[in-house]
């Protein structure tokens, strides 16, 4: 197999590796710098299987790292999007509350919004809200201004245009399969080739606690283990894409670490409703029918997930249904809008996200960056981290100047 030698060595060719090779890039260009990507083309998984919002940051905890950086990843990627000419709108959402308990939930919400400096956000009347949003049902509303909408996918493939452009490379079809330290650098052998390296950062997804824990000689960074949480999608029919004007979002629920079901307009056009949450069988498992055996077994027997799976049955029971039965789905879009029927959403595509849990079976809720000498692995990167991208790739590069 042929060797090459770079400074940096990226693994994952999604929107955080690649706008971490671009923003390093950026103030380092005297490094050698390359990226891995076992699929043959880039962002072909979680960077281009979302929702595309542009999140303002609003229900993130303050000063944690997903706070911080999705601030800042806001404004760089509403910068980026203006300078490279990538479609987006700043369209603004309002995430509604229906029965008093959700309206109670509001206040720590609109907290956490003021916390991290979001601009415009306040609290309105159901009235308001269907001013906004006509076909809504609120009986209160948080209005969040600043959220947006823009293609993640396009995003992604313009960081690799540009890295490329100014001499970086992007190795395709090139799967991590062991990585060796040896004194100050890190030997990493893929299917195809063998890569030697001084710094060496793991931005690979949904395998990213595989790479983490695939180093000879070198203990592991965590005892955390990726779980793929499916998440899958319906298309508003054209003549019903009138009930959505913007982004509509249900008030979360407390005890169950995902959003819930909303409509999207997309940057392209259309809206569109989900997505839903439901254990996929497969790192990979965009289908219902997905099924790889070895991967299946692994997370069924991972203490963190028994322990999270007897923790929300109910929620997650409720969200089979709704992957399993399109009048379970249409019920929670409902809640929202009322006049949705099952003729009106036709079965779109879907996405898998990447959750990384604990032994104790408690979901990180914060970006999780593991280092050690030469190494750097991302390992928990989950919403906002598309959003975030260009602040994380700013994250990462300051750590490997230091």
């Amino acid at each position: 197999m042929s060797t090459h030698t770079f400074d940096v060595l990226i693994a994952g060719g999604g929107i955080v590796g690649l706008a971490t090779a671009w923003q390093l890039q950026q103030r380092q260009p005297q490094l050698r710098i390359a990226v891995l990507e076992k699929e043959m083309q880039v962002a072909s998984h979680q960077s281009s299987r979302n929702s595309g919002v542009i999140h303002s940051g609003i229900y993130y905890r303050p000063e944690s790292l997903r706070a911080r950086n999705c601030r800042r990843g806001y404004q760089l990627m509403l910068e980026f999007c203006q300078n490279y000419g990538v479609p987006h709108e700043i369209c603004g959402k309002l995430i509604v509350a229906n029965t008093e308990a959700e309206r109670a939930q509001l206040d720590g919400i609109m907290e956490r919004g003021r916390a991290n400096g979001l601009s415009g956000i306040r609290r309105i009347s159901g009235a308001e809200a269907r001013e906004r949003e006509p076909h809504v049902q609120a009986a209160e509303a948080i209005l969040v201004p600043e959220a947006g909408i823009t293609d993640y996918g396009l995003v992604a493939r313009r960081y690799a245009e540009l890295f490329e452009q100014n001499g970086g490379t992007i190795f395709l079809g090139q799967k991590v399969q062991r990585i060796i330290r040896e004194g100050s650098t890190s030997i990493v052998e893929t299917n195809a080739a063998v890569f030697r390296t001084r710094t060496f950062v793991n931005c690979c997804g949904l395998y990213s606690d595989k790479v983490a824990q695939s180093r000879d000689a070198i203990n592991r960074v965590s005892t955390l283990q990726i779980l793929p949480f499916r998440g899958e999608y319906y298309d508003l029919i054209p003549e019903r894409a009138h009930l959505v004007q913007h982004l509509i979002y249900p008030t979360p629920n407390p005890n169950f670490p995902f959003l819930g079901v909303h409509f999207t307009r997309m940057i392209h056009g259309g809206i569109e409703a989900g997505p839903n949450a439901v254990l996929a069988f497969r790192r990979e498992g965009y289908g219902k029918t997905d099924i790889y055996l070895p991967e299946l077994w692994e997370t069924l027997r991972f203490p963190g997930f028994r322990k999270l799976a007897r923790k929300h049955w109910r929620e997650g029971w409720a969200e089979m249904q709704r992957s399993f039965f399109k009048s379970h789905f249409v019920k929670a879009l409902q809640r929202l809008v009322p006049e949705i029927t099952e003729a009106d959403v036709r079965p779109a595509r879907a996405g898998v996200r990447a959750m990384a849990c604990l032994p104790d079976g408690t979901l990180s809720d914060d970006f999780v960056i593991y280092e050690m000498p030469g190494i750097i692995n991302v390992c928990n990167a989950p919403s906002p981290a598309a959003t975030a991208s260009l602040a994380i790739g700013e994250t990462i590069a300051a750590r490997i100047a230091q």
